[in-house]
């Protein structure tokens, strides 16, 4: 089956909504998709794309994918089987022992994934399928996602999404292996847009860890408009990772929403390493008592690459803990923006939140800009934040040096230090130990 795109033009919007509602009807899912695409595609409208002016965008310009030619997939082209070496070869997390959904452009490829039926008590299915199989709890969650999301980007996706995997674990399940999605983009066409839709729930008391991937597989610009929500029961354990590594001509935003129950624990680790502008929304609501949450992130750029991680963390229950620390290297005239706000509601007593950002810059033209914030309605709290910039730390180079260590080497012994701050924070080992790996493989081969 040929592959199908529109092509949005970057004016005239007579044709952008003409083009809109030939998507909306053309693409498949049940019958009451189609005026909840309408209503986001009327707020985007409405929003348009942000710009400096807005504060949230003040550091990230995204003028450059508003001028890319727009073409929204809803099939997979028809050699999408053919990338699976490619994706190998790519992959950073080859060989990984775990339970893997592939989709190429956005759209699932059973004939790449495996036997989603295989462990008991672990529900994955492609969006599709679960349109099938469980459409008015879907119905539900992806209406109210869509109507409560200010994030622009995210009514784009919901007017655009073609596919996605639900992933839900059953109550009091331990899933024996992780659930990994690879989201790869051919780029064998300038301006082809994925937008994934992600839901993933995770019942009382079950466990799980999930794996998002976003690989390029070509070096034309493309870009990946993800949505990623989790719905995490009381006491329940999750453990989620992303790793964006997408084509260097490539653009990656990015929205991920968790609400969190009761005595639960949430880790989310982020790794932004592709990409010529990514961007990752990321929201957590503590609406249970008693429950951790983990965001934890590195960012490693070069050249001309952006790197942006907006979060807010809500504290709406007490005795509740968050800690976020994210990492930056930068080099070249890379930029990285990082901006993390603690809201704390004044019901949320007892809270502990700790959030930092450290950066460490490899070149005079490399940039940061960093914005870590808290907001504290509640009087009995222990909060912290702060941020670092700086170049590496010459003390310790000539400390290196002075025991034999030649000064390259010292390098990338001081990036790996920095980097492995975030990298052990990641629980499951085998996704630990190959991460790191990957990490300290650019490591050796950087300048």
């Amino acid at each position: 089956m040929a592959s199908k795109a529109i092509i949005l033009p970057e004016d005239k919007t007579d044709s952008r909504q003409a083009l809109f509602e030939q998507f909306a009807e053309q693409c498949p899912g049940p019958g009451w998709l189609l005026p909840m695409r309408k209503a986001a595609m009327a707020r985007f409208a409405e929003s348009g794309f942000p710009s400096t002016q807005d504060e949230d965008w003040r550091f990230t310009n995204v003028a450059p994918i508003q001028k890319l030619a727009f073409k929204p997939v809803w099939e997979a082209p028809a050699d999408a089987k053919s990338p699976l070496e490619e994706i190998r070869k790519r992959s950073l997390l080859d060989g990984l022992d775990a339970l893997c959904i592939v989709f190429v452009d956005g759209v699932f490829v059973p004939e790449l994934s495996d036997n989603l039926a295989a462990d008991s008590g672990v529900y994955v299915a492609n969006l599709q399928q679960a349109f099938l199989d469980d459409p008015s709890s879907l119905q539900k969650r992806l209406i109210q996602h869509s109507q409560a999301n200010p994030y622009a980007f995210a009514a784009l996706n919901a007017a655009y999404f073609a596919d996605g995997a639900v992933v839900r674990i059953s109550q009091n399940t331990a899933a024996r292996r992780p659930v990994r999605l690879i989201f790869a983009a051919n780029g064998f066409e300038e301006g082809r847009t994925a937008s994934p839709r992600n839901l993933f729930v995770v019942e009382r008391g079950a466990s799980v860890t999930i794996v998002e991937e976003y690989l390029g597989l070509g070096k034309s610009a493309t870009w990946t408009n993800a949505i990623s929500e989790f719905a995490v029961g009381d006491n329940a354990l999750v453990e989620h990772v992303k790793v964006q590594d997408e084509s260097p001509c490539s653009f990656h935003t990015a929205g991920i929403s968790a609400r969190l129950g009761r005595d639960c624990r949430f880790r989310s680790h982020s790794f932004a390493l592709g990409a010529r502008l990514s961007r990752n929304n990321i929201q957590a609501k503590l609406d249970g008592e008693g429950l951790e949450c983990v965001l934890n992130g590195l960012y490693l750029v070069q050249g001309e690459q952006l790197a942006d991680h907006h979060m807010v963390v809500e504290h709406a229950q007490p005795r509740c803990e968050s800690h976020e620390y994210f990492n930056g290297i930068l080099d070249g005239r890379s930029r990285g923006v990082f901006h993390g706000r603690i809201l704390v509601r004044p019901q949320a007593q007892k809270t502990d939140a700790k959030q930092t950002n450290k950066n460490l810059l490899l070149s005079e033209q490399a940039a940061v800009n960093t914005k870590p914030q808290l907001e504290i309605h509640a009087d009995d709290v222990k909060c912290t934040h702060g941020a670092t910039i700086g170049q590496m730390d010459e003390e310790a180079l000539f400390y290196l040096q002075a025991r034999g260590v030649p000064l390259s080497a010292a390098r990338r012994m001081l990036m790996r230090a920095f980097a492995g701050e975030i990298v052990e924070r990641i629980k499951h080992k085998a996704l630990r130990d190959r991460l790191a790996q990957a990490a300290w493989k650019r490591f050796e081969n950087s300048e």
